[in-house]
């Protein structure tokens, strides 16, 4: 079972020539409007790759707050945990530009209304994602509780779980919460940033040795990941395809490290499946609706082409 606690929102996409600088109007010819957030993204990825998964996060009472959640719903995720509140659904300006580049703004409404409590101790058994779209001290409470849950799963002689965080948007939490989760996922920019948060060397091994053993991916675009766990190491190259929009692409990665771990693969198996997720996720434009469903992934792994 996938437990995602973090962001739910409804994305306005617009493609344009080029990304505008400031001041600058750019025309599109069109604008799609899709669910997304950084949470219901990767629940929805999860979702899509096999896994039984269940979404806790807020959204609002207004209209945006249905069109919001309808792919999740659609896909089978459990919603009982998403709470409705008096402020707006979150919402986010997506714009892409001709190669598939993209700047975002998100206004984040009723996603600073999430609280860890929403999650109860018996889904901390399983597998945690959690995100950077909510409140940074709810998230750390959540790891914290996760891991007192996980320490007493053991001493019990069950199976731990294991809590995924994706620090996207990079920001600071803790440091016992970070050296808590067992796999760090960030991309260049944000693994950068951490390093120079935490004073060590950039690059997934040295933010593995500052968080004692933390496994760590970190990803690289174009040029694959970097993997760095206790006693391990190793590059994961990308899968190679024409990329239209890579807007969801880092949300699909880590969803289906998610499903992949919790059903039973290694580390080094489920980023390789993931990196042709994402990739194939690269090659359809949109959010949410890019994401790949499992038979679709093990196709084009299996060398059938994106």
């Amino acid at each position: 079972m996938i437990t995602v606690f973090g962001s739910i929102n409804l994305d306005l996409i617009f493609n344009v020539p080029a990304i505008p600088r400031p001041g600058e109007t750019v025309l599109g010819p069109a604008t799609r409007i899709e669910p997304g957030g950084k949470g219901a993204n990767q629940a929805v990825a999860a979702a899509r790759d096999g896994a039984s998964v269940a979404m806790a996060g807020a959204i609002g009472r207004d209209t945006l707050g249905e069109q919001a959640v309808g792919l999740m719903r659609a896909g089978g995720v459990d919603l009982s945990r998403v709470v409705r509140t008096d402020a707006s659904t979150g919402c986010a300006s997506i714009v892409v530009d001709a190669s598939g580049a993209n700047a975002i703004a998100v206004g984040s409404g009723a996603n600073l209304l999430a609280r860890a409590g929403q999650v109860e101790d018996a889904l901390l058994s399983g597998t945690l994602v959690l995100q950077m779209e909510v409140p940074a001290q709810e998230t750390a409470s959540l790891i914290r509780r996760a891991r007192v849950v996980q320490r007493e799963a053991v001493q019990r002689g069950e199976a731990k779980g294991r809590v995924v965080l994706n620090l996207a948007p990079a920001a600071p939490l803790p440091e016992d919460a970070l050296r808590a989760v067992d796999i760090l996922v960030v991309n260049e920019t944000e693994g950068a940033w951490l390093a120079a948060h935490l004073g060590c060397a950039a690059g997934a091994a040295g933010l593995r040795d500052r968080l004692d053993g933390v496994a760590v991916v970190l990803t690289l675009g174009e040029a694959g990941a970097e993997i760095a766990m206790p006693g391990d190491a190793w590059h994961q190259p990308a899968a190679s395809v024409t990329a239209v929009d890579t807007t969801a692409a880092g949300d699909c990665f880590v969803g289906v490290i998610a499903s992949r771990l919790d059903a039973g693969a290694d580390l080094r198996t489920a980023v390789a499946v993931a990196t042709f997720a994402a990739a194939l996720c690269c090659t359809r434009r949109g959010s949410q609706g890019s994401l790949p469903i499992r038979t679709e992934t093990d196709a084009f792994v299996a060398g059938a082409g994106p």
